[in-house]
């Protein structure tokens, strides 16, 4: 191919690289706007929140080391600390403007590659000292109810093989 009058033939290259910036940012904007205006951004939200990580989380898993192991478990409790909240106050999801964008801030801001990240925060500030208050209560809850689902399925099994 030959090159361009003036000695230009690097410059259509330089100026395309410089463009991809621009193409990223209309990107995310495109990404900010439906989340605050678009039909269906539960789904873009969750699927921000949960694709990442969970790649993330594979990889982590294939290591040697428990320090990533550690903060992507983080992220999965305070992700599903989050789900179980929102199931039960599907109402805030009507009433705060621009939910699903918040929520999706919210998941980068867990997922973000820094020490203290998101997840790191509030499963140490909010998560852990109530999970330290009602460990006991909760251990009890699933060992009775393990034993209850235990005793009940060999009842029924012992049913079944006498009849």
């Amino acid at each position: 191919m030959p090159a361009k009058k003036g000695g230009k033939a690097g410059t259509e290259d330089a100026e395309q690289k410089d463009n991809s910036g621009y193409y990223a940012l209309g990107g995310v904007a495109v990404v900010i706007l439906y989340l605050a205006f678009g039909y269906g951004a539960q789904i873009l939200c969750n699927v921000i929140g949960v694709a990442y990580p969970a790649y993330i989380s594979m990889k982590a898993i294939e290591t040697r080391t428990k320090e990533d192991d550690t903060k992507w478990l983080t992220y999965w409790v305070t992700f599903g600390v989050l789900s179980v909240f929102e199931h039960f106050s599907f109402f805030l999801v009507q009433i705060i403007p621009f939910y699903w964008l918040l929520k999706c801030i919210f998941h980068i801001w867990c997922m973000v590659p820094i020490e203290n990240n998101g997840s790191t925060i509030m499963y140490n500030k909010v998560i852990q000292p109530y999970f330290k208050k009602y460990e006991n209560v909760a251990d009890n809850f699933i060992s009775e109810t393990t034993d209850k689902l235990k005793q009940t399925a060999g009842e029924m099994i012992s049913k079944v093989k006498s009849t």
